[in-house]
């Protein structure tokens, strides 16, 4: 089966010439709920545009689905972190339906065809009596349900949600990663999870991927999230200590900023 992300030798730069990621070597398989984890300025929101084809890299490169990663491809669906913006009297649905003819190239579609991909796509996040609500009514939760529906239209392979869980309280954080699991399992979607923390994604994870210190390590929580690989990713101490079901990353060394 081709893997749905493949990136060899990756090496990632921002404009002003500092490295984010440097000699990445992955592969994602299709249909895999995938954590894409680590601290702030670790490369995470980074790692999804370049996927996006909007940060070329600068050695290597990146597939999707087999083929080389480009700006516009209607293989990836993306969920970009909530914005102040939206608080505005937009509804629902004429959020969601400003997406239509993005996903698309030349002409416009139909009307009809229009609002039967609105509706299909509102069905399928479970947000239908959302539609017609202005968006400064709603929470949180509901606001990204309608950003999540957004992001299916076109009905892409590769869904990249970036921290859409920051501002939502534990249950709707719970009700979102469930949301995006069915979704994944029903639709055979492949889904790139970012997260700043761990733990409200652990019953969905497939595989982990863990970005620090300009590396990344892909593999399963048990493998990934260990005192031995992060302190090798961060190159200082780093403890994992699991308790009640729950995992905490914790540096070891003064001054890292807590991990996960």
């Amino acid at each position: 089966m081709t893997d749905a992300v493949l990136f060899d030798g990756v090496r990632l730069e921002h404009p002003g010439g500092r490295v984010v990621l440097s000699g990445v070597d992955l592969r994602i398989p299709a249909g895999a709920f995938v954590g894409l984890l680590g601290a702030n300025g670790a490369g995470k929101t980074t790692l999804m545009r370049a996927i996006l084809g909007l940060l070329p890299p600068r050695a290597g490169s990146i597939a999707l689905f087999g083929r080389r990663a480009a700006r516009g491809s209607n293989l990836v669906g993306y969920m970009p972190q909530m914005r102040a913006a939206l608080s505005v009297s937009l509804s629902g649905r004429a959020l969601v339906s400003a997406a239509v003819n993005g996903r698309r190239w030349g002409t416009a579609l139909p009307v009809a065809s229009r609002r039967r991909e609105v509706d299909r796509v509102l069905e399928l996040v479970g947000a239908e009596a959302l539609a017609s609500r202005p968006l400064d009514e709603l929470s949180g939760g509901e606001r990204q349900r309608l950003l999540l529906a957004q992001c299916l239209i076109g009905d892409p392979r590769l869904l990249l949600l970036d921290e859409p869980l920051n501002s939502l309280d534990p249950s709707r954080q719970a009700e979102l990663v469930a949301l995006v699991r069915r979704l994944q399992r029903e639709h055979g979607i492949t889904v790139l999870f970012s997260a700043h923390e761990l733990n409200p994604l652990l019953g969905a994870l497939d595989q982990v991927l863990y970005l620090a210190g300009g590396h990344a390590a892909l593999g399963s929580v048990d493998s990934v999230v260990t005192s031995e690989t992060l302190s090798r990713l961060y190159g200082a101490p780093i403890e994992v200590i699991r308790s009640g079901g729950r995992i905490f990353v914790l540096p070891g060394a003064p001054g890292l900023e807590r991990a996960a």
